[in-house]
């Protein structure tokens, strides 16, 4: 993505509430905003959970909140961008806290990156994945395996990223209008390779990929040491 030499932090928190982390993002946006903290890749995933934008129409959302609560679905409120998505166990979710003023300020060129981190992280497990013109995300055969949202404060510091559907329940997208897209679907992993995913290893391959795509060191961190 350049040539800057850059370090990032890099935390693999587990399993995750999703308005913990989010509250966590915030705190580090600050930090980072203040210069107090470094840029910061995370790595996680989220109980099942619904996260609404400004932008959601709530038309996308198919069933009342009492059938989520029947399910255990939460509904979170967030400020990223897009439309209604979802996340749960069996998806890695990729969390970047950066400093975009270093990169030009090229919000274009940052999801088409996070997308590449995606893209090239699949193709070591030998699924071809593409983007379309027209909806951000990585998909395969026009079926989406992973979305994209981020926000970017007035600061240009960003926060959120990237959810990568390993083996999540995708019976749960039947709820929603994913990302507000009536006429795609969505897919995983594990329908795509009929077998399991080694998750340590998928972590592995996508921290390489993101540290090469943003011509970064990544140096790891344990949640302490960020006043978690």
């Amino acid at each position: 993505m350049g040539n800057q030499d850059r370090t990032f932090l890099f935390l693999d928190l587990g399993t995750v509430d999703y308005n913990e982390a989010f509250a966590f993002q915030k705190r580090l946006v600050e930090g980072r905003a203040r210069g107090r903290r470094k840029d910061t890749f995370i790595l996680l995933e989220h109980p099942p959970v619904f996260t609404i934008s400004r932008r959601t129409n709530p038309e996308h959302l198919l069933v009342p909140p009492s059938i989520l609560q029947e399910k255990g679905i939460s509904l979170c409120e967030t400020n990223r961008g897009g439309d209604v998505t979802y996340h749960g166990p069996g998806q890695l979710v990729g969390y970047v806290i950066m400093d975009l003023q270093s990169l030009g300020r090229d919000l274009h060129r940052y999801v088409r990156s996070l997308e590449q981190v995606v893209i090239d992280t699949l193709s070591d497990w030998g699924i071809e994945a593409s983007r379309l013109t027209e909806h951000p995300g990585v998909w395969v055969k026009g079926e989406k395996i992973a979305a994209i949202g981020i926000a970017v404060d007035r600061r240009w510091i960003t926060m959120h990223g990237f959810s990568l559907n390993v083996d999540p329940r995708l019976d749960h997208y039947s709820y929603i209008v994913p990302c507000g897209i009536r006429n795609k679907g969505v897919t995983s992993m594990k329908k795509i390779l009929g077998k399991e995913v080694d998750g340590s290893k998928l972590r592995s391959d996508v921290l390489r990929h993101f540290g090469r795509i943003f011509a970064a060191a990544m140096e790891k961190a344990e949640p302490e040491d960020l006043s978690w």
